[in-house]
């Protein structure tokens, strides 16, 4: 199927607006919210749409049920780059970005290999969710230091990172089997070249505090890609892509407001404790 130039055109804009966002959100407010929000189905939901517009909802919606196991190749990922992205500068970045692309892929092949349904796909990313959260727990925290504007070759890496990314997962869509196109959705589209222009702009700590964060916001992809799986080829794009971020923001809203009743109901517990 030929694919308009208009669609191509609007995947280009979605992915450079979604990345600039989380680099202001990492740079205005925090690293840690950014790696809450790049667990928030950004770049997933672009791969997803364009694959069902160019394709056909229900490949999309099949695919989306490996995207539920898929991203346990994305955790994979960031700690195959927290693992050999401690050097900063240009070095850290070839590091982390090839040992993390390895985890990737050994850990996609893996998971093609089974037939995943909507519960064991979510039970798999739930357990590589606790896993990871509990290796991460002594990541130190460190902000980012505000730049007060944007380089024009920053904007050009983020927007040929995240185009190219998004470009890739959608052509290859057209040639492989749905697993594989929903694995590849759940690649770290949007938070990837946001990793690497935050690793070239302020070194691998803030990079480190990112990865820390990201697998406690991948409650909200789970629950996009679990309701787009069920209402893509009965209701549509659009209305399950709109259903899909309700139930996604829903999440995050709930998980914010609970893990802050947490933290100060600790903070109270130790101002108590003698």
């Amino acid at each position: 199927m030929e694919v308009p130039l208009s669609w191509q055109l609007a995947k280009l804009l979605v992915s450079i607006g979604m990345v600039l966002g989380l680099s202001v959100i990492a740079e205005r407010v925090s690293t840690r919210v950014a790696g809450l929000l790049a667990g928030y189905p950004l770049g997933t939901a672009i791969a997803l749409f364009f694959i069902g517009l160019e394709l056909s909802p229900q490949f999309a919606a099949d695919g989306a049920v490996h995207t539920l196991a898929g991203f346990t190749a994305t955790l994979a990922f960031g700690g195959g780059y927290l693992l050999a992205g401690r050097r900063d500068g240009l070095p850290g970045i070839l590091r982390g970005t090839g040992l993390g692309l390895i985890a990737w892929l050994a850990t996609s092949l893996m998971l093609t290999q089974l037939d995943f349904t909507r519960v064991s796909g979510t039970l798999t990313t739930l357990v590589a969710i606790a896993l990871f959260s509990w290796l991460y727990r002594r990541i130190p925290e460190t902000r980012a230091t505000p730049r007060g504007g944007f380089a024009w070759s920053a904007l050009a890496l983020r927007a040929g990172l995240a185009a190219g990314i998004i470009f890739l997962i959608t052509g290859l869509a057209h040639v492989l089997p749905a697993a594989w196109a929903g694995v590849m959705a759940a690649f770290p589209v949007t938070m990837y070249p946001f990793l690497v222009i935050l690793h070239l702009a302020q070194g691998a700590a803030p990079v480190a505090t990112v990865i820390k964060h990201y697998p406690l916001g991948l409650g909200s992809l789970l629950c996009y890609a679990l309701v787009v799986s069920l209402t893509y080829a009965s209701l549509g794009l659009w209305s399950g892509t709109l259903l899909g971020f309700a139930a996604a923001t829903l999440w995050l809203l709930l998980w914010t407001r609970l893990r802050s009743w947490w933290q100060r109901r600790r903070s109270s517990t130790a101002i108590e404790t003698p």
